[in-house]
């Protein structure tokens, strides 16, 4: 297990009202992944382990500060945007929360498990009345 931080901003919540999604501009938030986070789990990597960040800020924090399949220590601004065709550089798996629909959050689990799935995963999160938003119930993607 390793650890970064993500200053999480309030745009991580604002809903994405734009027609095309490419025309979304997400907001600003600073990272840190220390050395040691970055050793781990690149050794990790390079044994084939795979990387399962625990929540949409630790994913985002990952594929920012990942360059050529490398996670670099250090610290930075990030404004990346995660949706459908996006190719993750790091992360194979996720545990998060059910988000809000038209929320970027949404679309980066959609990236990671594909539409379909996720709409199926919601149809049966409503029907079985799963807790949605920050402190409902998770789902693990893969």
């Amino acid at each position: 297990m390793a650890f970064v931080t993500l200053h999480v901003g309030l745009g991580t919540f604002r809903p994405v009202s734009e027609e095309t999604i490419e025309d979304h501009e997400m907001h600003s938030e600073y990272y840190v992944v220390t050395a040691e986070t970055a050793k781990i789990i690149n050794d990790a990597k390079a044994a084939g382990k795979r990387i399962v960040a625990v929540g949409t800020t630790s994913v985002r924090t990952l594929e920012s500060a990942t360059k050529d399949g490398v996670l670099q220590a250090g610290h930075d601004w990030t404004q990346i945007f995660i949706y459908p065709g996006y190719e993750y550089k790091m992360v194979d798996a996720l545990i998060t929360n059910f988000h809000l629909p038209q929320s970027t959050l949404l679309m980066l689990i959609s990236a990671l498990a594909g539409r379909e799935h996720c709409l199926a995963a919601y149809k049966e999160a409503v029907k079985e009345r799963y807790r949605f938003f920050s402190f409902g119930d998770a789902m693990f993607i893969r």
